[in-house]
């Protein structure tokens, strides 16, 4: 009889690419993880891994297989889910992952107020700006700013007016000087963004329904999009930042939006691999997510689209 723990090690070991991996998430040695793949294999009578001292992959009877194992245990999980009423206490684990700006400041307060509602529920936070792959990495759901055009995972609405927009401290803005049109950025220090070592140094804008792409230059460069908000703060020079991460700052009058507002679009998501993952733990967080976000978005309104 096939166990659904196997099931489950065989799932994640495949995901992981490594029984050591899968082990330390379940707080097993890799030796279990091991001989609970042989035994699947066992009461399969197939081959799942291809093992050597250095990889790990699936053969192609695993490939076949996993789809059907993945479905396994999302039907058992869904059955489980539809058992238990809505008005249910919250239980279990949740895994999110975020981005650094918004994940810090922004959602560590909100998973707090959301944890406080329900203390049984056991959450874990992942920030990085490194996109998190929600079929491979141990998470529940990722948010995610952006167009969401992949129709291989759910894709839930938390900020949809959501929009990048310039930023610089006033501190900065008496030394250097306001700029008037996009053309004046040319010569401001521009806050450079990195992700996997490509440097955003060209910002595009929707002006009029069409996009303009501005060349920028600036000597401070972060893979770290927190970092470069705070450098904006310390009057640094001018960031191009979303609304969200920054609309603490402008109200605070820490940092002023530049050009009336003139940006673009970066609606903000709620990502999770499969409509049946959408748990009642994830439903409350959209729900209370969405309404966070959408109170703090309220004023972009007022720009020029």
């Amino acid at each position: 009889m096939i166990r659904l723990d196997d099931l489950a090690l065989f799932v994640r070991s495949a995901a992981l690419g490594s029984f050591s991996s899968a082990a330390r998430e379940v707080d097993l040695l890799p030796g279990q993880v091991s001989a609970a793949i042989q035994r699947l294999e066992r009461e399969l009578d197939i081959r799942l891994f291809a093992r050597s001292t250095r990889s790990l992959r699936l053969t192609a009877e695993g490939e076949q297989y996993l789809p059907y194992a993945r479905e396994v245990l999302e039907t058992l999980r869904e059955g489980r889910e539809r058992l238990r009423p809505e008005s249910a206490e919250l239980h279990g684990l949740l895994q999110v992952a975020a981005p650094s700006d918004f994940g810090r400041n922004r959602l560590l307060p909100w998973l707090d107020d959301f944890r406080a509602l329900h203390p049984r529920l056991q959450v874990r936070f992942f920030l990085s700006d490194q996109v998190a792959d929600i079929f491979r990495d141990p998470i529940d759901v990722a948010i995610r700013y952006g167009r969401m055009e992949d129709a291989s995972f759910v894709a839930l609405p938390l900020a949809p007016a959501n929009r990048r927009v310039l930023v610089a401290s006033p501190e900065y803005l008496i030394r250097s000087g306001r700029p008037s049109t996009l053309d004046d950025l040319a010569g401001h220090a521009g806050l450079i963004y990195m992700l996997h070592g490509r440097a955003y140094d060209k910002w595009a804008f929707e002006l009029e329904g069409r996009r303009r792409v501005v060349p920028v230059a600036g000597a401070l460069f972060s893979d770290d999009a927190d970092v470069v908000r705070r450098w904006a703060v310390a009057g640094q020079g001018v960031a191009y930042k979303s609304w969200l991460d920054v609309s603490d700052d402008v109200a605070a009058g820490r940092l002023e939006v530049l050009l009336d507002g003139v940006g673009a679009a970066l609606p903000l998501h709620l990502v999770c691999p499969h409509r049946r993952q959408y748990s009642p733990a994830i439903r409350q967080l959209h729900g209370l997510l969405r309404a966070r976000c959408e109170a703090l978005t309220d004023a972009l309104a007022a720009w020029p689209a």
